[in-house]
């Protein structure tokens, strides 16, 4: 008797709407990357606890000084303790950000058959486009998602053959957005450097500035899961980028991984939520957080956000920390590296210790932008195994410093004690010019001496 071989459907809309009950083995997380996943609704309301700060950034600009600064004082800090934040009064209108919410809904409104038209090819390198998730970690688990991903600014960095033609708003209202987004971003860096003692267009300029500074948005479509206590949108990761700017459809998932335990984001009306990246936190040296954080579903309602992400250009800067940022107090936490290789470093860990931790704890790669580049979401599947392998870079790295600060200190010891040795033979030789005794004898013995101290 031959068994029946039942083919799993390659979107998860389309497994999500064939009535299936119990999620396909693929899409069941291990256990403990289900730690603290409850009813997200629940979750949501919850005031207890620590919540993600709200910035308001009304004054960002304003010619008060005081007033000014006090903005950037609160944007500073949320930065530095959270490295997440809701921002209000961002300068962008509500009416362009319903356009963009309700374009990218119609979008994903369409049969699935209408979407493939715009599929990308992941296993030939083409990125952009409509996609979900292949099995590319270690275990071969997915996430519960598909997406339309695609580079939306510079514009001539654009490609406009593969943006969604229905609806008719989608390019115009995406491509403003873009633009208000990049001019955000921004202020956002000024800020950030101002908080670091720098001027104000330093950040900005670091990651590529107006002609280098890529933003790519993706669309994450959340569908409906049957058991959502099993299976997660995103894993848990941190961002790449520079900065991501996030729109949601005011459904609950996102969940930050603050003070050694995960916090559900509320929604915040008429927001967008901005998460400092994996970049700024590496020229900061740290002092800047790039935050771990996931997407959970829930089997009530349909979840679609839309995040931006700022990266800086693969191979035209090395990331490091900043000279200002690093003192004797505060070594650099992070060795140079250029954007491509910091995504190639998170997603492939080459070294074999880091491969055996990843092992025993589940991984998973950067940001959710990342999960559609070669560079994302491959192999980066556990919080714990994210903290320790980056403590462990960062500690590895500290040792290399003090090992090289402890030979320095050696050698000047071996010099010190050198000079002492030749003092003394000096006066050995003052000594024995003295006695008058084995003069011969005596001066080869001295003669010794710096043969020693050369080596």
């Amino acid at each position: 008797m031959v068994s029946e071989v039942v083919s799993i459907p390659s979107r998860v809309e389309s497994l999500a709407k064939s009535g299936i009950q119990v999620i396909p083995k693929e899409y069941v997380r291990p256990q403990e990357e289900l730690n603290g996943i409850g009813n997200i609704f629940e979750e949501e309301k919850k005031d207890e606890g620590p919540q993600v700060p709200t910035i308001n950034l009304k004054e960002i600009d304003s010619e008060d000084k005081e007033i000014r600064e006090k903005c950037h004082q609160e944007l500073k800090k949320a930065a530095v303790e959270w490295g997440v934040m809701h921002l209000v009064n961002h300068g962008i209108s509500d009416e362009l950000i319903e356009r963009v919410k309700v374009a990218g809904g119609t979008f994903f409104d369409l049969p699935v058959e209408e979407k493939e038209k715009y599929a990308n090819d992941q296993a030939s390198g083409n990125v952009q486009g409509y996609g979900s998730k292949l099995a590319n970690s270690a275990c071969g688990q997915l996430e519960w998602e598909d997406y339309f991903f695609h580079c939306v600014f510079p514009e001539d960095k654009r490609d406009l053959a593969i943006w969604p033609k229905t609806p008719a708003d989608y390019i115009p209202a995406t491509s403003e957005y873009a633009k208000q987004i990049r001019n955000l971003a921004t202020k956002i860096f000024a800020v950030l450097s101002i908080g670091l003692g720098l001027e104000e267009g330093r950040l900005e300029k670091e990651v590529g500035g107006m002609e280098d500074l890529l933003l790519q948005m993706k669309i994450n479509y959340y569908p409906k899961c049957p058991q959502p206590e099993l299976a997660l949108g995103v894993e848990a990761h941190t961002d790449v980028s520079a900065l991501t700017f996030i729109l949601h459809n005011m459904v609950p998932g996102l969940q930050l991984f603050y003070e050694e335990k995960w916090v559900t984001a509320k929604c915040v009306p008429n927001s967008i939520i901005m998460h400092i990246g994996d970049t700024i936190e590496i020229l900061s040296n740290g002092k800047y957080k790039s935050i771990l954080h996931r997407g959970v579903v829930n089997k009530e309602k349909v979840r679609i956000s839309w995040a931006i992400f700022c990266e800086p250009p693969k191979d035209k800067i090395m990331l490091k920390p900043l000279p200002e940022t690093v003192t004797a107090a505060e070594p650099s936490q992070f060795p140079p590296r250029t954007f491509a290789q910091h995504m190639a470093h998170k997603l492939f860990k080459k070294d074999n210790n880091d491969a055996a931790v990843e092992q025993k704890v589940f991984t998973k790669d950067d940001q959710d932008s990342a999960a559609v580049h070669k560079a994302s979401e491959k192999d980066e599947r556990d919080i714990v195994a994210e903290h320790i392998v980056v403590k462990e870079d960062k500690q590895d790295f500290a040792a290399e410093q003090k090992a090289f600060k402890k030979v320095d200190q050696d050698i000047v010891a071996e010099r010190k004690v050198l000079k002492e040795d030749e003092q003394d033979a000096v006066a050995e030789l003052k000594v024995f010019k003295k006695d008058d005794q084995d003069v011969v004898t005596e001066h080869k013995v001295l003669k010794d001496v710096p043969a020693e101290e050369s080596e």
